[in-house]
């Protein structure tokens, strides 16, 4: 098969449809996994991994222990799904297409997430842990979630007929997209870190959490709390504006027009979200919450960047002409 062949757009709507599944699926299993530390439960099955409790079945005498081993349970699910969706995928499409690289990258997202799950397990990086270690576990998981949701949601896109991309020759539109890209990856880390704070050194009231954050001897992890809403209006201007460029360099894409509108609307329900869980001191249900609207926000903008980034929108670049030719002519000046 040759590569131009290989490059046209294949749709394969039940293996989008399993796609879309298993995208879903794991939004719950890390919607759960904020829910294990949110109640201090990563510690429900002591210090070992992948058994709980150094039993494959725990016979569980504490919640904490319920609700950590329903989350390696979930979790070992996701694995599944995600190497049975690697698997439909290589043997429905050719060798280096869009779709296989994406759901390659699911699979060893996936994988380096469940070995970050298990380091924080074996380092005891749970619970009442406040160190600098936990912080930097923490921004790693985050990020790592973010590249295995990106890589699931480009799966579905190219399961669905999505062009290949190209990010080379794609105008101004790439400065945008690039820096809400990087943007929301800083925001989700500092948001984590952010929730992590408000586990470890919950505020009685607003004014105490305030006077918490304004302290000069606050622990680390309670002064980039602080930071976080901060974070969060410079990236939603920069989310913002990126839909807007994405709309204006692809003007008549109704797709584009959709998936910006979604990526803008989320970003506004994100930031009432915030403005909430500061109100309400963070309860467990609105951090879960404020968790997976920001999963959506940041899936939303990867679609934007693959449909923007689609190759039909590359600009051809013509070689450039030399200045004297084989016929003699006359040098341009």
């Amino acid at each position: 098969m040759t590569s131009a062949v290989q490059s046209q757009p294949v749709r394969t709507p039940r293996l989008a449809r399993f796609a879309w599944g298993v995208l879903v699926y794991n939004l719950a299993v890390i919607a759960w996994g904020a829910f294990v530390r949110a109640t201090g439960s990563g510690a429900g099955c002591g210090r070992h991994w992948p058994m709980c409790n150094g039993e494959v079945i725990p016979r569980p005498k504490h919640v904490e222990t319920v609700i950590e081993f329903a989350h390696r349970a979930t979790s070992g699910i996701a694995l599944v799904l995600v190497i049975a969706l690697f698997v439909a995928v290589f043997r429905t499409y050719p060798k280096r297409s869009s779709a296989r690289r994406a759901a390659g990258f699911s699979l060893g997202f996936v994988l380096s997430e469940a070995l970050v799950g298990a380091g924080l397990v074996l380092f005891e990086l749970v619970a009442h842990d406040a160190s600098m270690k936990r912080a930097l576990s923490m921004a790693i998981h985050l990020n790592n979630t973010f590249l295995l949701l990106a890589s699931l949601a480009a799966t579905v896109y190219f399961t669905s007929g999505g062009e290949r991309v190209r990010w080379r020759d794609q105008g101004l539109v790439r400065a945008p997209i690039g820096a809400a890209l990087a943007g929301m990856m800083l925001l989700g880390t500092s948001g984590a870190l952010a929730a992590l704070g408000d586990t470890l050194f919950p505020a009685r009231s607003l004014a105490a959490g305030l006077a918490q954050d304004l302290s000069v001897g606050a622990h680390f992890l309670i002064k980039l709390r602080g930071l976080h809403p901060l974070f969060a209006l410079v990236t939603g201007f920069v989310c913002t504006t990126a839909a807007v460029a994405a709309r204006r360099a692809r003007r008549g894409d109704a797709a584009i027009d959709s998936v910006s509108r979604v990526l803008t609307g989320a970003f506004l329900a994100q930031l009432c979200l915030g403005v909430a869980n500061l109100l309400l001191l963070a309860p467990v249900a609105l951090q879960l919450a404020h968790l997976v609207l920001a999963d959506v926000v940041w899936i939303a903008l990867v679609f934007l960047g693959l449909r923007v980034f689609a190759a039909r929108h590359a600009v051809k670049v013509e070689p450039a002409v030399s200045p004297t030719s084989d016929r003699g002519t006359v040098p341009l000046r």
